[in-house]
């Protein structure tokens, strides 16, 4: 019997060494945010599995996680996050995971700020007392198609990293998207070149990297103080700002409620305009480039009309 036993083991080591790559464990990529999620599954293609924290219909600074999320995290080959202190509840939630090769400083956690030019950094001391602060700079940089690329290719050279074996799929990968990522730049410059320096208003801080690619202005905002809601005197002022500059539009996320801006906007002609932070806000962004193809119609569309 000793003989076909041994047969048997052989055969069986020949078959599982053909298996076909496909039946390769996937990487486990875990993402903060949606857009991140996106963003690693375009360069990863096959050889990734991804799933999301932060629903993207929710403000991304206030999320709680559940208790499938720290499973997730527990689980992760990955992790991939906004850096900077955008998620404070980023933390709590590798802590709670017990996962440290996804911890800060950990060999399998991604921090996808690395590498981006940081716009408003503070330079001098900051506290709470004036809103919500962020120590580092704004944090929003994936508004900006230009940052996106350097996310993408952030995230092939970890995966790459990672699984070598499948580094030629990523790099292929990632150049189809860098490649349609430029030939969308041009067209998205193209819709808004004519109202390059236009100003607008915003809801909260969360679109310098927009604006700044866009050749637009934002100065003022609904919230007095960022994370503070919309008081009487403010909402005064930015009336007053408005009529006085001639803005066309207030800009806000889905995610805020929009009464105080449709108040404002009857009273000054302003046209209210809900763009998405993240992929999959609302049904027209359902990946990366349809998300700023969505946000860069939205703002074309509504400085047309005020020509």
């Amino acid at each position: 019997m000793k003989p076909l036993a041994n047969l048997l083991f052989g055969l069986s080591v020949l078959v599982m060494s053909a298996r076909p790559a496909s039946a390769e464990k996937p990487l486990n990529v875990v993402a903060t945010l949606s857009t991140f999620a996106d963003l690693a599954k375009m360069v990863g293609g096959e050889h990734v599995v991804v799933s999301t924290i932060a629903s993207p219909k929710f403000n991304p600074h206030f999320i709680e996680p559940k208790p499938s999320d720290v499973l997730k995290v527990k689980k992760a080959d990955l992790f991939v996050h906004a850096g900077l202190d955008l998620e404070a509840w980023r933390q709590p939630l590798t802590d709670a995971a017990g996962n440290r090769a996804v911890m800060a400083g950990g060999e399998r956690e991604l921090d996808l700020s690395r590498g981006i030019a940081l716009l408003e950094v503070p330079d001098r001391p900051v506290s709470r007392a004036e809103g919500d602060i962020h120590l580092y700079g704004n944090p929003h940089y994936w508004t900006d198609p230009d940052n996106a690329a350097i996310m993408a290719q952030t995230l092939c050279d970890k995966l790459c990293a990672l699984d070598s074996n499948h580094e030629q799929d990523y790099h292929r990968r990632l150049r189809d998207f860098l490649d349609r990522l430029k030939e969308k730049r041009q067209q998205w410059q193209a819709q808004l070149a004519s109202f390059h320096g236009q100003e607008l208003v915003g809801y909260h801080n969360e679109w310098p990297y927009l604006m700044r690619f866009a050749g637009l202005r934002m100065e003022q905002f609904l919230e007095p103080k960022p994370g503070i809601p919309p008081t009487p005197k403010q909402v005064e002022l930015i009336e007053q700002h408005i009529k006085n500059r001639r803005i066309a539009a207030i800009v806000q996320s889905t995610y805020f409620q929009k009464q105080t801006a449709d108040v404002i906007a009857k009273r000054t002609g302003a046209t209210v305009i809900l763009l998405c932070q993240n992929v999959r806000e609302i049904a027209a962004c359902a990946d990366y480039i349809a998300t700023v193809d969505y946000n860069v119609e939205q703002l074309a569309n509504a400085l047309r009309r005020f020509l």
